[in-house]
């Protein structure tokens, strides 16, 4: 009787065992709860300061600037000298450059001695042209009175007028022929003065620009030194860039941001700009959205499109007075926002289709239940229906939770 009782109670021992062996064990999971908190849907990216409002002052004109006391950081007012422009210093004379200033010098001289000598002969010419006009100017004075007597013919006083007005306009040609020639005298002296000049020699006086006509540059707006272009004293083409001035005060950001998120924002879309430095982010606001966009390379090697977005500080300036232009910053984007939004975790989200759904645990059970999604962000979605506040969701579902499966939280 004993034996029997024995072998029953073993049986009802592998009995039990086998029934425990087959029965479902419930999953762990963890678990997190349907709220109502504040929810933000952003873009992130990475952008940079830089002025509104940048100014190149470049030289008018070629010349030699005179060395520059500014020094990048200082603060200039406008109408202030900037630069002071000399003219082009005198090159000094290579053998073959004084040599052909020696040709010119002596072919100038022998066309002002070749003037001169036709100056004298144009003078004597004059005066002897002076003196036959002379002449019969008299000449006729005197048979005008006696044709009209009758001691002199007619044909007479006829040819000595003609001979009056011949002599008369030779004298005139002589003089003006006189006169060229002086003027003649007087460029052949410049192009001797001119080969002369051009032989010199520069002294130091010269070289330093003394005794020269000077030009000044003046600052146009008042502002702070960003870059010294050219420093030191040299020569300068027109145009050429002397110095970069700049407000550094109305500094602006520039972020480029993808294109698909670019159409997301526009003008007055509220921006927080942190990671710059600062003890506490900064506000501001999009100014400008570029109606173009480019191809950037990513750092994967991934051609992207890419928009540039403006975006003005609106925080105190006290907050930022220490920013610069081309400083780095993040800007982050808020495209909505929202305070008290009943909303789950993105990881517990997954589709079945076209549909969201989420895991719900209902008495220790995982039940599969549709929600309607509204505002989503990287963590979090807004919940529109399906899940009520303070219900517990299941995050990053694996393959072993299914569909009445029954679970456990860990912890």
């Amino acid at each position: 009787m004993k034996r029997w009782l024995w072998i029953i109670l073993l049986m009802a021992l592998v009995l039990a065992g086998a029934f425990w062996a087959m029965k479902p064990q419930p999953v762990e999971v963890t678990a997190a709860v349907v709220g109502r908190a504040p929810l933000r849907v952003t873009v992130e990216e990475e952008g940079k300061t830089r002025l509104r409002d940048r100014f190149v002052v470049s030289s008018p004109l070629a010349g030699y600037v005179r060395r520059m006391k500014w020094k990048e950081g200082d603060m200039v007012r406008a109408g202030d000298v900037a630069a002071v422009l000399e003219p082009l210093r005198a090159q000094l004379l290579d053998v073959r450059t004084r040599e052909q200033g020696e040709a010119r010098l002596k072919a100038a001289e022998a066309a002002l001695q070749v003037a001169q000598a036709r100056l004298s002969t144009m003078e004597q010419q004059a005066r002897a042209a002076q003196a036959e006009a002379s002449y019969w100017a008299q000449q006729l004075r005197r048979e005008e009175p006696l044709t009209k007597s009758g001691d002199i013919p007619q044909e007479r006083l006829e040819k000595t007028r003609s001979e009056a007005a011949r002599t008369e306009a030779a004298r005139r040609a002589a003089e003006n022929a006189a006169t060229t020639a002086r003027a003649e005298i007087e460029q052949a002296r410049a192009e001797v003065a001119a080969a002369r000049t051009a032989l010199l020699e520069p002294s130091v006086g010269q070289q330093r620009g003394q005794g020269s006509e000077l030009v000044t540059v003046r600052w146009p707006v008042s502002g702070r030194v960003l870059k010294m272009v050219k420093e030191s004293e040299g020569v300068v083409g027109p145009g050429e860039a002397l110095v970069e001035l700049g407000n550094t005060r109305a500094l602006e950001v520039e972020v480029e941001v993808l294109s698909v998120d670019a159409v997301k924002m526009g003008p007055g879309t509220a921006v927080e700009l942190v990671r710059w430095g600062g003890e506490k982010p900064l506000e501001g606001r999009v100014r400008m959205v570029e109606p173009s966009g480019f191809t950037k390379i990513s750092a994967l090697g991934v051609e992207e499109q890419r928009v540039r977005v403006i975006a003005d500080i609106t925080s105190p300036e006290q907050e930022w007075q220490r920013l610069g232009h081309g400083y780095r910053v993040e800007a982050v984007f808020i495209l909505w926002s929202g305070e008290k939004v009943l909303q789950a975790p993105a990881s517990a989200l997954f589709r079945t289709g076209e549909q969201w759904n989420v895991y719900v645990i209902e008495g220790g059970v995982a039940k599969k239940r549709a929600v309607t999604l509204g505002h989503r962000n990287g963590l979090a979605a807004e919940v529109v229906s399906g899940v009520k506040e303070g219900e517990q969701v299941i995050p990053h579902p694996d393959e072993s939770v299914v569909d009445g499966k029954m679970v456990v939280v860990k912890g």
